[in-house]
């Protein structure tokens, strides 16, 4: 299982200034690489290392591993497609391996940049000094806000999967985010409150071509998304760790393709459009990878409109939104507990058709 761990680099002022010339330097030589990859239609690694190599170095300046990690970095932008020209931000994140990045001491780095070899002081917490232990290939040196960070990649050894002695199903919706099928309820009107006070703002501001209304604008700019993804990585902890304490496995509803298949109403749009239930699954399974708690998924298809009571399916047993009703048993539920239940139901079916790895593992022997 690979995990990042965000460094923090604490560079002097001369340091800083010759880190963003590294940057800048480092990626026009990858806009200058795309261009020629672009013009000879060359995107593979080593046909455009050996068609741009030299003229890279010679033109840039650059050291000899840093214009191979350069051309690394545009080939893996071309595998994407190679239908459109690939440009890279003056301050765009630059790769380093082994050859010009170590760590000197365990509050120093050494990287190389275009003043030389460069020592500087880094700070992180517990959890990613922790995972420094299991560094493993590159790192990126990355310029946000002011601030240089290194992404440590790091291959952390997955635990061993939990013994599973029940399944708990969760319908992940719009009005609540989570439903659980023991019966918690995990609301969205917080999160939905705060995107309409940050869409209310937002639109407001441009009417008044000022200073202040521009310098609000850059503040406010991402502030929604790292308020969604704070909700959903709390949601995600409390979610496995109940699925932890109760040594059970977690269900969820495979998803894929829904905003296709569901039209909202024209009211409806914005918060539908604002769903993060992709973030929330991934959230979900990353914390579950690190935690031993198996994930299954399940076809959603009709789990909102069968009882999980009787298995009757219906749309007229959704008599309401928030409401379900079976006009055959006369069970009456939440609709979102109810589709939980039968998330949960629906997974361990799956569980018993499918053999586990090691019951395979065990009847080949």
């Amino acid at each position: 299982m690979k995990l990042v761990a965000n460094l923090k680099l604490m560079p002097t002022p001369s340091q800083h200034a010759a880190l963003l010339d590294t940057l800048a330097t480092a990626n026009r030589a990858c806009t200058w690489l795309a261009g020629q990859a672009w013009d000879t239609q060359t995107f593979g690694q080593f046909a455009l290392h050996t068609l741009a190599y030299h003229p890279c170095r010679e033109q840039f300046l650059l050291a000899a591993q840093m214009v191979v990690r350069c051309i690394a970095k545009v080939a893996d932008a071309y595998k994407l497609d190679t239908k459109t020209r690939r440009r890279f931000r003056r301050y765009a994140a630059q790769p380093y391996d082994d050859r010009i990045f170590r760590f000197r001491s365990a509050t120093e780095v050494s990287l190389w940049s275009t003043a030389g070899r460069l020592a500087i002081p880094y700070q992180c917490g517990a959890r990613q000094r922790a995972l420094l232990v299991y560094r493993k290939g590159e790192v990126d040196l990355m310029y946000l806000k002011g601030v240089f960070y290194l992404a440590v990649v790091c291959d952390v050894l997955e635990p061993e999967e939990l013994g599973l002695e029940s399944i708990l199903g969760v319908d992940f919706g719009i009005v609540n985010l989570a439903v659980d099928s023991d019966g918690t309820v995990y609301s969205g009107d917080v999160m939905e409150q705060k995107r309409q006070r940050f869409t209310t703002r937002r639109a407001g501001l441009p009417r008044h071509p000022t200073r202040a209304a521009r310098r609000t604008l850059r503040q406010l700019a991402g502030k929604q998304a790292r308020v969604q993804a704070n909700t959903h990585h709390v949601l995600a902890k409390r979610l496995v760790d109940t699925a932890q304490r109760s040594a059970a496995g977690r269900a969820l509803e495979d998803l894929t393709g829904i905003r296709t298949r569901v039209k909202a109403r024209r009211q409806q749009r914005p918060r539908h459009a604002h769903w993060g239930f992709a973030q929330l699954r991934q959230f979900v399974t990353d914390k579950a990878a690190r935690a031993g708690v198996p994930i299954l998924l399940v076809d959603p298809r009709d789990t909102s409109q069968q009882c999980h009571h009787c298995g009757h399916g219906a749309r007229a047993h959704r008599v309401a939104h928030e409401r379900f009703s079976c006009h055959r048993c006369g069970y009456t539920t939440s609709a979102d507990f109810n589709a939980a239940q039968n998330i949960k139901h629906r997974a361990a079916v799956n569980r018993h058709m499918v053999a586990q790895p090691r019951q395979l593992r065990l009847a080949l022997a």
